[in-house]
This record gives structure tokens, sequence and C-alpha cells, in this order.
């Protein structure tokens, strides 16, 4: 399994504008690539944000770059062209515990 994490930091008057932009328009559109098995948007105090993504693979991760990740990239910047601090990393699973 692959964690795809995409922390952002966002201006606290564009903290509304940001969560309905990543529920209403990037997640979905992220989910439709079908890269991805899980998503997860988590929100922190004050106005920071991080979204994980869990590839089934490295190449599923991969596929992601080549085909969508410089348009996702790409719309996001036209949304949020000033303001936001963003920060991506990539983690290999080694072991998950399922619930009982």
């Amino acid at each position: 399994m692959i964690f795809y994490e995409v922390s952002v930091s966002v201006p606290a008057q564009m903290s509304q504008a940001f969560e309905s932009y990543m529920r209403d328009k990037h997640i979905p559109e992220i989910w439709a690539t079908k890269c991805f098995v899980q998503i997860h948007l988590a929100k922190m105090e004050e106005d920071n944000y991080r979204t994980c993504y869990q590839a089934q693979s490295q190449a599923e991760y991969e596929r992601y770059l080549n085909d969508f990740a410089s348009a996702m990239r790409a719309d996001f910047m036209q949304h949020f062209p000033d303001g936001c601090q963003v920060q991506r990393q990539v983690w290999n699973g080694l072991q998950t515990w399922p619930a009982a």
C-alpha cells in the first residue's frame, strides 16, 4: 500500500472555500481516476489540512503521477494561486491491522 499525503496550510479567510473545493471538486476528480482505493481528508487545529490518498501499489501511484497529477495541481493553483503552503510525502505501508 502506498500512502500519498498532501498537507496544506490555508489562510483562515480561505478555509471554507478550500474545504468546499476539496469536497466538491478536487477529491471527486481524483477518486474518478481510480488510482486510489481510499481517500481521507482531515483538519488539524487552525487551518491545516491533510489528505491521504491510498494506492494499492506503486504502479497505481505512478499512474496517477504520470497521467493526472499535473492537471490536478494546475487546477488547484487556478483556485488557490496565493497563500496556501503545500507539502507532499509518500509513505510505503509495511503492515495493516484490520479491525476485529
